[in-house]
């Protein structure tokens, strides 16, 4: 199974091409228009499942699904946490919950960012469970950001998840810290010498156990599109 998470910076019905050449049976993707919009060429992979949520029509989160996968949004959503979606993910070899997350509520006077994954993270803390877990998305947070007198910054949400044995899918498999990735996945202004590393996939231990890959896209190839690369990951599964 490959999973793919992407902001895709707007518009992408222009750059579906892009990244639906990677093949992934699980495609997360970021500033995504209203399945209403998402006008393909023929020639384009069309996905099984398409879940979409957001406020702009222009700019929103979809999830995507290509071959037997299906896509269900549990009913203990809560749309006041904007925007992280728990889904169950069945028609596979192997069933799981998806938190699908693209963390941007710019209304919540707790904080924009990092704050909508901690509180996330505790409102379904019943559904992030040891087994059958994926997080992924734009946390729009890292640990060089941390404000040290404030609970739930980004250290707080890693730790917090490892309590529970699940970490990030990258940092397993490139043996990477947090807050000094060596592989960026946004560049400010699409700058080169601007990185950051701000996109990620978190899994439980049945699942890290099954990675095959991790990839990081490269800016050279990606930044004609967004200011974000995909990350992507392969499952033995």
């Amino acid at each position: 199974m490959k999973l793919i998470t992407w902001n895709c910076n707007m518009a992408f019905r222009k750059k579906a091409a892009a990244i639906l050449a990677h093949k992934p049976d699980i495609l997360v993707v970021q500033e995504c228009e209203h399945p209403d919009k998402l006008l393909f060429p023929d020639n384009t992979p069309k996905p099984t499942h398409v879940l979409w949520f957001g406020e702009n029509t222009n700019k929103g989160l979809g999830i995507f699904s290509y071959g037997a996968f299906r896509l269900k949004k549990i009913r203990i959503h809560d749309p006041s946490i904007k925007l992280i979606v728990p889904i169950s993910v069945t028609g596979g070899s192997f069933d799981f919950t998806l938190f699908a997350i693209w963390a941007n509520n710019p209304e919540d006077p707790d904080g924009t960012y990092v704050a909508q994954i901690w509180k996330a993270i505790h409102q379904y803390q019943k559904k992030i469970k040891r087994t059958q877990t994926v997080l992924a998305g734009d946390f729009n947070s890292n640990t060089i950001f941390d404000k040290k007198y404030r609970t739930g910054n980004h250290s707080h949400v890693v730790d917090k998840l490892a309590k529970e044995n699940i970490h990030s899918v990258y940092h397993l498999h490139h043996a990477q810290v947090h807050g000094k990735e060596a592989h960026p996945t946004w560049y400010l202004y699409r700058h080169a010498d601007k990185p950051f590393h701000l996109d990620y996939c978190f899994v439980s231990k049945d699942l890290s156990d099954k990675i095959i890959s991790v990839e990081i896209g490269a800016h050279n190839q990606w930044s004609q599109y967004s200011d974000h690369v995909p990350v992507m990951v392969d499952f033995d599964l």
